[in-house]
């Protein structure tokens, strides 16, 4: 099993372009699979320096329904005719990030009805197959998650809180080793990783992605507890973890002084096999 960052907030090569999005590239069991598509077509290109082409992903996933993450859908469509894209139907919904003060900033997908007929929509738990499974029934103790008061939907002429429904993960097995891939893990990495444990009967052995702590306020109380508490959680077992993207400078440092080298940089072009 191989796992390749294509795009993400920082590059790791000169010759790799950054975008502030996430779009993450996995071989597994012969399949071939696009886990988010950026902010735009950039990771195309990227995919192209890195020796993988995009024509050839059989098997396509948007983790939720923002612009970051799913920017890139039509360019995606329009480079590759066959493969499938499995969201949830909830990532269709209007996403906003609204502050005080400001005028809604529309933060959801791009116009998507002529891509359509590519979707497929999945419910709590989706088998793909291969080893292929998608999730979203994550138990939701706000205690271990980054509050995000500011992404709201709006629903006819006002606003609530996004309670993320339109998320989902994707584990990957092969041989007896399983990788999860998050895309910004609003639910929380720790509750995320609980439901990806409940359904692999374990731990697993890599986890790529976001981990939505970059608007935590350094020093702040409540800010040290949510980090003490995800590290103590992520220090068990011997998962090796590759964030950035949504994760943030001070929470990254915070938890690489509790994980050391099992918490590593996901900038584009990083990569892991399995």
């Amino acid at each position: 099993m191989k796992i390749v960052t294509l795009l993400e907030n920082t590059s790791g090569r000169p010759v790799l372009a950054a975008a502030r999005g996430l779009s993450l590239y996995v071989e597994a069991a012969g399949r071939k699979v696009l886990f988010d598509m950026g902010p735009d077509a950039s990771f195309l290109g990227n995919a192209r320096t890195l020796g993988i082409d995009p024509a050839a992903v059989d098997t396509a996933v948007l983790s939720h329904g923002h612009s970051d993450h799913g920017g890139g859908l039509a360019a995606f469509c329009e480079c590759n005719r066959r493969a499938k894209i499995y969201l949830r139907r909830e990532a269709l919904g209007a996403y906003y990030a609204v502050l005080p003060g400001q005028e809604a900033n529309y933060i959801g997908l791009p116009e998507t009805g002529a891509l359509a007929e590519r979707f497929s929509f999945t419910g709590d738990r989706e088998d793909l197959g291969d080893g292929l499974t998608l999730f979203s029934d994550v138990e939701d103790d706000k205690s271990l998650r980054a509050a995000a008061p500011k992404l709201q939907e709006k629903i006819g002429e006002g606003f609530r809180p996004d309670g993320f429904a339109h998320e989902q993960h994707l584990l990957a097995e092969e041989n007896g080793r399983a990788a999860l891939l998050i895309g910004c893990g609003h639910s929380g990495v720790v509750n995320i990783l609980r439901a990806a444990k409940r359904h692999l009967g374990r731990l697993p052995d890599v986890v790529f992605g976001g981990f939505h702590l970059f608007e935590l306020a350094p020093g702040a109380p409540e800010a040290e507890a949510l980090l003490r508490a995800t590290a103590e959680e992520l220090r068990q077992g011997s998962t090796i973890y590759y964030t950035g993207h949504c994760t943030g400078d001070w929470a990254y440092g915070r938890l690489k002084e509790a994980l050391g080298d099992r918490l590593r940089p996901m900038d584009c072009g990083a990569s892991a096999e399995l």
